[in-house]
């Protein structure tokens, strides 16, 4: 295995940018960008041989036109706060839940769906955004009936009857300190590597043509990004099973996270 410090790291990296195309070791795998270049650098999956490793990470993902694609992923999973209220099981699901499509079917037909991508920009069709408390330093998820869809009328009815239209009470939230540790731990220091990517037949290649050095993330660049919509919350639950609630980005905006940013 190789062993690398940062300034032997770069310098590899810059080799494989001058290789240009390259045939991918994992031909047909998702993740097959990440895997060639592992293999390139002759390290294991997911693992980074330099001087402290636990606070770096290698980071890999296609673009076009040198662009960093606007698709989302996932950084994080974190239920909201106060926790003893099990908020998405407890209220989310029976107060707010819809019918699960498959209710009836694969479900048992009382099974409940509550599934919101929700930003800071602009509501849900079913009323639901993010709202950011600078004051008291905590992310919100806010609901306001005024703006669900004509469509969601019979929710929206079944909404009234069961605990009214009001604004949620509590409001579900994230504290900014409990966000910046768990962001923290999560979003190391990284070397982000951005690939090309060209299918010749049934062949894919790819050329990592961008690469950048990001350092200190930054806890208020993270609510900035939330602000302006590049950090969604992400609600994903049914009766029978909590899939967790995530904190997801657009990954073309994934530097701006970061107080430096050293492009190689």
């Amino acid at each position: 295995m190789e062993i690398y410090t940062k300034a032997s790291l770069i310098e590899k990296l810059k080799e494989i940018r001058s290789m240009g195309w390259i045939q991918s070791h994992r031909q047909g795998n998702v993740g097959g960008i990440g895997n060639t270049l592992e293999d390139l650098l002759g390290i294991p999956e997911n693992n980074l041989p330099i001087p402290n490793a636990a606070e770096w990470e290698l980071k890999c993902q296609r673009i076009n036109n040198n662009s960093v694609t606007s698709s989302l992923t996932t950084l994080f999973h974190m239920e909201p706060s106060p926790r003893a209220l099990k908020f998405v099981p407890s209220i989310f699901l029976p107060k707010y839940g819809w019918p699960h499509k498959q209710a009836g079917g694969k479900y048992p037909s009382t099974e409940m769906s509550f599934r919101q991508t929700i930003n800071a920009v602009n509501p849900t069709d079913r009323g639901f955004k993010v709202v950011i408390d600078k004051v008291d330093r905590k992310v919100l998820i806010s609901f306001d009936s005024k703006f669900v869809s004509e469509k969601h009328s019979l929710w929206l009815d079944s909404v009234e009857q069961k605990i009214g239209l009001g604004q949620l009470s509590p409001q579900p939230y994230w504290g900014f300190d409990d966000l910046f540790h768990k962001a923290g731990t999560k979003l190391h220091n990284c070397f982000f590597v951005g690939a090309l990517r060209k299918k010749e037949k049934t062949l894919e290649f790819f050329k990592y043509d961008k690469i950048l050095m990001l350092s200190n993330f930054s806890l208020d660049r993270f609510i900035q990004s939330i602000e302006e919509g590049d950090t969604l919350v992400d609600f994903d639950a049914r009766t029978g099973h909590n899939h967790g609630t995530k904190f997801r980005f657009r990954q073309s905006r994934f530097e701006k996270l970061y107080s430096q940013v050293q492009v190689i």
